[in-house]
C-alpha cells in the first residue's frame, strides 16, 4: 500500500506528500537573491527597536554584527542554504542564531515575514530601476554618437516599409533615444511611487510596539512609512509598475532589433554588425546572421510574459497577504535579468555598428521619395491648394514609374504638360540632400536640426 501511494506522487516525490508540499512552499532557490536587501532591512530595523528601548543596545549590536557576518557568508559563496527553512528570511534568521545564540531570536520583534518580504523586494525592484537607468543611459549614449557621425548622411525614411521621404541616419538614430528617454522617466516615476516603507506594518495590522517607522524608513533611503499596514504588506504595484516600464522598454529594444536584422540584409545592406555581435552559419559560408538582434527580439517575450503572469497572480487576491504572492519574485527576477541583457547587448550591438552611407543614399532616392517635396514646392511657388498640388504631384509620379524613371528624371516640359506653372527651380527641390535639408521645423530632420538634438543629448547624458 505504501509503494502504490508513494507512486503517485512520481520518483522525485517519493518520499509523498511532505516532499511535494517542502517543494511548493519553498522559495529559497530563488529568493535568495534577496539577501543583501533582507540583511539591510534586519540591520534598520534592529537599530530602530535599539533606539526605541524595544531591544536592548547590546543585543542590537549583537544583531547588527551577527548579520554582517552571514552577509559576508553570503557574498563568499560559503552560506549553506536550507530548503527545509523555506525562505531566505529563516535562512538568514537560523544562521544569525548560530552565529549570536539567544539575542537573534528577539530580531522578528514587532515585523512579520508579511512585511519583511515587502521592505525586501521593494528594495530590490528599486535597484532594479537604477540598474534600468544606467543602462538605458548608455544605450541612448551610444546612439547620439551615432546620430553625431550621421548628422547629413540621407538615408530613406519609411511607412508600412515602404520608402515615404528622405530623412537622415542621426535623425533616425535619435528617435530611439527619445523613445529610451521616455523608458527612462517611466522607470524614475516608479521609483519615486514605490520609495516608501513598509517595514513596521507587521503582519498586516501594524504592532503594539511603540517602534519608529520613520526611523527604518530613513534608514533605508526611502521618503517615507506607507500609510496604510494592509496596503503595505499586500501591495505589488511597485513591482507592476517596473514589469510595465520594462515591457514598454522591451518593445522599443525589439523594434530596434528588427531595424538591425532587416537592415543588415544583402537585400538593405544600410548597416553592418560587427562580427562580435554576429554569427555564422554551419553550412553557408557565406552568412552572417545577427543573432544578438534576433535574440534580443524573442527574449522580450518573457518579459511581456511576466508582465501578464504577475497582473493574473495579483487580480483576484483580497486583501491582504496570500501565498500566492510568493510567485511574484521569479517573474520580476527573469524580467530585470533578460531586460538588463537585452539592454547591454544593443548597446555593444549600436556602438560597433557601421553605416553604409552610399547604399543608403541610393536607396532615399528611390520610390519617389521626394514627391512630398514637390507638391510642397507647388503649393509655395504656384500657390496650389495642397490636395490639387497633391494631385497634380500624383501624376507626375505615374508618369515617371510608366517610364520607369524618378521625379528628378523628368523633363520640364513633362512636367509642364502637368501644370504649365512649374519651372525649372523645381529640380532644386527634388534632390534628396535638398529635401533633408529643407525640413528645418522643431524635430525635423534636416541636419542643422539633428546637430542641434545631438549637442542637447550630449549635455543631458554628461
Amino acid at each position: 500500500m505504501t509503494k502504490t501511494s508513494n507512486a503517485m506522487w512520481g520518483g522525485r516525490f517519493a518520499a509523498g506528500p511532505d516532499a511535494i508540499m517542502e517543494a511548493i512552499n519553498a522559495s529559497i532557490s530563488f529568493d535568495k537573491r534577496l539577501a543583501r536587501q533582507d540583511i539591510a532591512g534586519s540591520r534598520a530595523h534592529a537599530a530602530m527597536l535599539a533606539a526605541t528601548g524595544i531591544l536592548t543596545n547590546n543585543d542590537a549590536e549583537a544583531i547588527r554584527e551577527g548579520l554582517l557576518t552571514v552577509l559576508s557568508e553570503i557574498e563568499a559563496g560559503t552560506f549553506a542554504f536550507s530548503t527545509a527553512l523555506e525562505d531566505i528570511h529563516m535562512n538568514i534568521e537560523a544562521r544569525l542564531k548560530e552565529v549570536i545564540g539567544e539575542p537573534a531570536g528577539r530580531l522578528h520583534t514587532a515585523r512579520s515575514r508579511n512585511d519583511q518580504v515587502a521592505v525586501d523586494f521593494r528594495l530590490w525592484v528599486r535597484d532594479q530601476c537604477d540598474a534600468a537607468d544606467q543602462a538605458l543611459a548608455a544605450l541612448m549614449r551610444a546612439l547620439v554618437t551615432q546620430a553625431e557621425a550621421g548628422a547629413d548622411w540621407v538615408m530613406p525614411g519609411f511607412t508600412h516599409l515602404q520608402v515615404a521621404q528622405p530623412v537622415t541616419w542621426g535623425h533616425h538614430m535619435l528617435a530611439y533615444v527619445e523613445m529610451l528617454a521616455r523608458d527612462r522617466s517611466r522607470f524614475a516615476d516608479a521609483r519615486d511611487r514605490m520609495n516608501e516603507s513598509p517595514l513596521g506594518a507587521a503582519a498586516l495590522a501594524g504592532t503594539s510596539f511603540p517602534i519608529d517607522r520613520q526611523m527604518t524608513a530613513e534608514a533605508l533611503g526611502f521618503d517615507r512609512p506607507m500609510a496604510n499596514s494592509l496596503d503595505a504588506v499586500s501591495d505589488r504595484d511597485f513591482a507592476l509598475e517596473f514589469l510595465a516600464a520594462s515591457s514598454i522598454c522591451a518593445m522599443h529594444l525589439s523594434r530596434l532589433s528588427e531595424e538591425l536584422v532587416i537592415w543588415s540584409t544583402a537585400q538593405f545592406r544600410f548597416l553592418r554588425l560587427s562580427d562580435r555581435w554576429s554569427t555564422g552559419s554551419s553550412i553557408m559560408p557565406q552568412k552572417r546572421n545577427p543573432d544578438a538582434a534576433e535574440l534580443i527580439r524573442a527574449k522580450i517575450g518573457r518579459i511581456f510574459g511576466a508582465n501578464v503572469a504577475l497582473m493574473t497572480v495579483m487580480k483576484g487576491l483580497p486583501l491582504t497577504y496570500s501565498k500566492d504572492m510568493q510567485e511574484d519574485k521569479e517573474q520580476v527576477f527573469d524580467a530585470a535579468d533578460n531586460l538588463m541583457l537585452a539592454l547591454a547587448a544593443m548597446t555593444g550591438m549600436v556602438g560597433d555598428m557601421t553605416a553604409n552611407r552610399e547604399v543608403m543614399k541610393a536607396a532615399a532616392g528611390a520610390g519617389f521619395s521626394t514627391a512630398t517635396d514637390l507638391a510642397d514646392w507647388c503649393v509655395r511657388t504656384l500657390g496650389l491648394p495642397f490636395r490639387e498640388a497633391h494631385h497634380v504631384t500624383g501624376v507626375l509620379v505615374a508618369m515617371a514609374e510608366k517610364q520607369g524613371i524618378d521625379l528628378p528624371d523628368l523633363t520640364l516640359a513633362q512636367m509642364q504638360s502637368v501644370h504649365p506653372g512649374i519651372t525649372a527651380d523645381v529640380f532644386a527641390f527634388l534632390g534628396v540632400e535638398n529635401s533633408v535639408a529643407s525640413r528645418k521645423s522643431y524635430g525635423g530632420t534636416a541636419p542643422v536640426m539633428v546637430r542641434a538634438q545631438v549637442a542637447r543629448w550630449m549635455e543631458e547624458l554628461k
